[in-house]
């Protein structure tokens, strides 16, 4: 930066010279005599003005461009993640503070790179991927599910959990509704979706009409939706709204239990942490300390404190967010 600055001085000294030369030759006598005061002077003011910038360089807080994302989030030992009120994965607790089997993992990871402090920033999940483009974030997670279309937006890390999806439908089940194909078998059946969730695609894949679909803010809408009767079931990973309902005490819904998994790409959903793509240091390093926490047994750990299983949600060796993102994982 001081070398651009100093290049700039230089011209400024040249135009400054000539100038003034002109001008004190014309008119006056002892013109050089003058002007060599003035030179002088120009020179001192852009001189200060030179010191002042570099010294303001580095104190307002933004990279010069020597300095990468992750040295900076090292030497602040804070980062900004967006992520989504959904329980078990990442939400608010009653004391207001983030916490879920994803944000833990996070937490985890972040800890290990020198970056202790996770400051959290609620959003809508449709909002989390463009947030992260926007700089809003400097990562995003809720075990956002890894999918051809967000990968083309985010830079996903390597899985560190995976899930199936889940049913609720009115107490008794009185439509009998037990898979995504017996939704799409009645067309006067309808479904409430949170606004942005994979779950949208997989009913559509499934055979469900988009007129079927009401989408909604959030896991509680969903559940108002199918209570006054707006909707005939909600659908979700099976963790988040298992857990919803049981700590909503709904005493009018009831989760499927025999629900069919449909067999389609993207099931099970692998959920990671999402960085921008141009934050490739950051990513790796990340994936680096993520891979010796699974080693050691750390994100095990982590998936049991926050009721998920070591058997049924760890993910499998060989399992890789490029794989996922190709939809190889499924071919297999």
């Amino acid at each position: 930066m001081a070398h651009k600055i100093i290049n700039i001085i230089k011209k400024m000294i040249l135009f400054h010279e000539k100038t003034f030369t002109y001008y004190l030759l014309d008119n006056f006598k002892g013109g050089y005599l003058a002007m060599k005061k003035l030179l002088l002077a120009s020179i001192f003011s852009i001189s200060f003005i030179m010191l002042a910038a570099c010294g303001s360089d580095g104190a307002s807080g933004e990279s010069d461009g020597d300095s990468s994302l992750l040295e900076e989030l090292q030497e602040k030992g804070t980062v900004k993640v967006g992520f989504a009120n959904e329980k078990p994965y990442g939400y608010e607790n009653d004391d207001g503070e983030l916490t879920g089997a994803s944000v833990d993992t996070a937490k985890a990871v972040f800890a290990e790179l020198g970056i202790d402090e996770v400051d959290g920033h609620l959003a809508d999940y449709d909002q989390l991927v463009p947030g992260l483009n926007a700089n809003k974030f400097d990562a995003i997670t809720s075990g956002m599910a890894i999918t051809p279309e967000r990968c083309e937006s985010a830079a996903f890390a390597e899985p560190d959990m995976k899930y199936g999806e889940g049913l609720i439908v009115k107490k008794g089940n009185p439509l009998d509704l037990h898979s995504y194909e017996d939704i799409a078998d009645n067309p006067d059946v309808s479904v409430a979706i949170m606004s942005g969730a994979t779950e949208i695609d997989f009913v559509q894949s499934e055979g469900v009409d988009e007129g079927q679909i009401e989408t909604v803010s959030d896991i509680p809408a969903t559940f108002s939706a199918v209570e006054s009767g707006r909707a005939d079931a909600t659908t979700g990973t099976e963790m988040t709204i298992k857990m919803a309902l049981e700590s909503a005490g709904e005493e009018n819904l009831e989760f499927v239990e025999d629900f069919e998994q449909p067999p389609i790409n993207g099931v099970p959903s692998y959920g990671a942490v999402a960085f921008h793509p141009d934050n490739e240091e950051l990513l790796e390093a990340f994936n680096e300390k993520l891979a010796e926490l699974k080693e050691d047994g750390t994100i095990a750990e982590v998936l049991e404190k926050n009721g998920f299983s070591e058997e049924s949600n760890m993910v499998e060796d060989g399992v890789t967010a490029e794989k996922v993102c190709s939809e190889e994982v499924y071919e297999q």
